[in-house]
């Protein structure tokens, strides 16, 4: 058996362990510590934040950022829906409904055509939405001056969901740092990992000691146990952010390492016809996390979900697309915005989408592999 590919795998830099040493050393074992307050500054230093909050994932971090807006129960919140299902989790946990927004091509993510006609229909029906989540799929980034002013006409607050782009750019900007609240996922397969993790960001430095209050179970000042308020256990661990640490050393490396893995697809997969890779809006640079591309079914005879069986048996981890939340059972009867009438573009994307193998630990003979694989069965079916 050839040795297992995977589609995006931890790779650490080989500083870890000092600062795991160090939490062990001063027996900073339990959550918080040295390392987390570290790591919260040197990750807000990175970005361009005043302040950085770590929390035991990402989704934690999203639904303390609604908890933080004031979001509850029969509030709405609008949300992209071509995204992982812990964007949109949060939402319910608030015990809000959210309302799913379309993608556009340029960038896969969230439709300014799509979240201007929801706005319009909210406003008429007076239910603007508390929050609105923007999700910054695999790596790139969102149309964020459009996002961001028509949240701003309607004084609705925005959320950046940039668990997939830390180390992107927007016009110069780190993304994840527009908006009210940014969120970052340090899970096992992102582009550094605490091995499970995530990160608050905020210009609002009052908001965010108000998360580690919640974060913390909300525990009152005073001696004794004290709760006057509903808190949670989502608090980073001094150990795992020593780990952070080091990964964020490394970040920039990892970012020219995914990119070079995407350079390499386009230049053995461009030229086949019916093969599109997931563009790079003008005035963006996208960490490229995973390498995504679409089949065209007119001119490709095969689908996402056959090369991935394809692979599968080389021993190489392939995915679809996203599934569109719009289109999960959990969701069912949930409101959606279609990019245009007769044009939904998330749908179109996870019908055709396939996510490649793109981790930076990835040697060049294990992508050429892959590549093999791929031209083999593609390339016959298209000419």
């Amino acid at each position: 058996m050839k040795s297992r590919i995977l589609l995006s795998s931890p790779h650490m830099s080989g500083n870890e362990q000092k600062y795991i040493n160090e939490a062990f050393e001063t027996n900073w074992i339990a959550p918080l510590g040295p390392n987390v307050n570290a790591f919260e500054k040197e990750l807000a230093d990175y970005v361009g934040t005043a302040g950085a909050a770590a929390t035991s994932s990402g989704t934690a971090a999203i639904h303390l950022a609604l908890e933080l807006l004031g979001v509850g129960y029969g509030d709405t919140v609008f949300c992209s829906s071509l995204t992982f299902v812990a964007s949109a989790n949060p939402i319910l946990y608030a015990g809000a409904e959210p309302v799913f927004i379309d993608s556009e091509e340029e960038t896969w993510n969230m439709s300014p055509v799509a979240l201007a006609r929801a706005f319009e229909d909210a406003q008429e029906r007076r239910e603007l939405p508390k929050a609105v989540i923007v999700v910054n799929l695999y790596g790139q980034s969102a149309k964020m001056d459009e996002l961001m002013s028509i949240c701003e006409r309607y004084e609705v607050p925005l959320i950046e969901d940039a668990a997939e782009s830390l180390g992107s750019l927007y016009k110069g900007k780190k993304s994840g740092s527009f908006g009210h609240f940014g969120i970052y996922s340090f899970n096992g397969n992102k582009i550094i990992t605490t091995s499970g993790g995530g990160m608050l960001v905020s210009n609002d430095l009052v908001a965010l000691d108000q998360s580690r209050f919640l974060a913390t179970q909300a525990r009152d000042a005073a001696k004794h146990y004290q709760h006057s308020t509903l808190g949670y256990n989502y608090r980073m661990s001094n150990i795992l952010a020593g780990v952070g640490r080091a990964q964020l050393e490394v970040l920039d490396e990892r970012v020219q390492a995914r990119r070079d893995v995407f350079d390499r697809y386009v230049q053995a997969l461009g030229d086949i016809e019916g093969v599109r890779f997931m563009p790079e809006l003008e005035g963006t640079y996208s960490n490229r996390w995973l390498t995504a591309l679409t089949l065209d079914s007119e001119v490709i005879k095969i689908t996402p979900y056959e090369l991935i069986d394809l692979l599968e048996k080389e021993n190489i981890e392939a995915r679809p697309v996203w599934k569109p939340l719009h289109m999960q059972p959990l969701f069912e009867g949930c409101k959606f915005y279609p990019h245009a009438e007769g044009d939904v573009v998330g749908e179109r994307l996870f019908a055709e989408g396939l996510c490649l193998p793109s981790g930076s630990n990835m040697t060049v003979e294990e992508q050429e592999r892959v590549i093999g694989v791929l031209r083999k069965h593609v390339y016959r079916v298209a000419v």
